[in-house]
C-alpha cells in the first residue's frame, strides 16, 4: 500500500491513503541503520498490521524529488511565501533570501503579498516593479476582505505548497481561509499545541482535498544563505539570466568587473536596484564567511 506522510510526530508517522484513510505506522529499523529519516510529504510503501485500528508500518521509503532541512520536508511542488504590502513593510532581503533557498532547490515560488486593503496603489506598483523581471507569480490579497483568495487556490490546485512567511503578515488567517480542517492561531506564529511532556512542534499537511495539500511553515526572522560558493550565486537570481555570456569577462560575477552586462542592465532599470543590492549583500556575506 502506498501513501504520503501528512505528520510526524515522537517516532510516529501519519500516513494519508487515497481512499482509504489515515493509517498510524512506525519505521522500520532498517531506516536507522541507513541513517535515512522518514519526513512529512515523504511518499512511502506501508505494511497494515490491524487495518481497523489503521497501524502499519513503513517498509519503504520511495525516491524524493526534493527535500528541506527547515522545516524538515521532502517532495514539495512549490512554495508560498507571503508578505504584507505594509503594516509591517515587506522585509525584501528576507524575501530574496527565501527565494534563493527555493531557487538552489529547484522549488517553484509564488509570491503573495497580503494586507492589500491597506496599501495605496503606488505600494502595489512598486513591489510590482521589484519582482516583474524575475518571473516569478505575483498575488496581491486581502485577508481580511477575502480579496484574490480564489486565485490563491487555483494555483494551490492539486499540489504540496508550503506556506511561508514572516509573523504578522496574515499568513494564518490565509491558511484558515484556505480550508477548514485546521484552524490556525492568528497572531501567533504557529498553530496552538497542547505542549505536554510528550508533545513537541511539529511540520504538518493540512488536506485541501484530494490532491491538494498545504504546509504551515514556522515564521522564519533571519535566513543565512552560506552553504554554498559565493561563484554560485548568479545563477539564483532569475532576471540576471538574459544577460549570463554577455559580460566582458567570462565567469563575471557582476561586481566589480568592467563591461558587465548585468551592472549596464541595473544601471537601465531593467534589474530593479533593490534585488541587485541584495545580491551584493548575499555575496559579500560568502565571501566572509571563507575567513572563519
Amino acid at each position: 500500500m502506498q501513501g504520503k506522510i501528512v505528520k510526524g510526530i515522537a517516532g510516529f508517522y501519519y500516513i494519508h491513503v487515497v481512499e482509504f484513510g489515515v493509517y498510524e505506522c512506525k519505521a522500520k529499523g532498517v531506516f536507522r541503520k541507513e541513517k535515512l529519516k522518514p519526513l512529512v510529504g515523504d511518499h512511502v510503501r506501508i505494511e497494515v498490521l490491524d487495518e481497523e485500528r489503521k497501524i502499519g508500518n513503513i517498509v519503504e521509503i520511495l525516491p524524493r524529488k526534493n527535500e528541506l532541512i527547515r522545516p524538515a520536508t521532502a517532495n514539495l511542488d512549490q512554495a508560498l511565501v507571503v508578505f504584507a504590502v505594509t503594516k509591517p513593510e515587506p522585509h525584501f532581503n528576507l524575501l530574496d533570501r527565501f527565494l534563493v533557498m527555493m531557487e538552489r532547490k529547484g522549488i517553484p515560488v509564488i509570491l503573495c503579498f497580503n494586507k492589500k486593503d491597506l496599501a495605496k496603489d503606488l505600494e502595489l506598483l512598486n513591489i510590482q516593479s521589484i519582482y516583474e523581471k524575475s518571473g516569478y507569480p505575483i498575488l496581491f490579497t486581502s485577508a481580511k476582505q477575502q480579496e484574490n483568495l480564489q486565485e490563491v487556490k487555483e494555483m494551490l490546485k492539486g499540489k504540496t505548497t508550503a506556506i511561508a512567511g514572516p509573523s504578522g503578515v496574515g499568513k494564518s488567517s490565509i491558511i484558515n481561509l484556505l480550508q477548514t480542517s485546521v484552524q490556525m492561531e492568528v497572531g501567533s506564529i504557529s498553530k496552538k499545541i497542547e505542549r505536554g511532556k510528550h508533545t513537541t512542534r511539529h511540520s504538518e499537511l493540512i488536506q485541501i482535498d484530494e490532491q491538494t495539500f498545504i504546509m504551515d511553515t514556522p515564521g522564519f526572522s533571519s535566513l543565512y544563505v552560506n552553504d554554498f560558493e559565493k561563484e554560485e550565486l548568479k545563477y539564483y537570481f532569475r532576471e540576471f539570466e538574459p544577460y549570463e555570456g554577455q559580460c566582458r569577462f567570462q565567469g563575471c560575477d557582476h561586481i566589480h568587473e568592467p563591461n558587465c552586462a548585468v551592472k549596464k542592465a541595473v544601471e537601465e532599470k531593467e534589474i530593479h536596484p533593490i534585488r541587485y543590492k541584495n545580491y551584493l549583500e548575499m555575496y559579500t556575506e560568502l565571501k566572509e564567511k571563507k575567513r572563519y
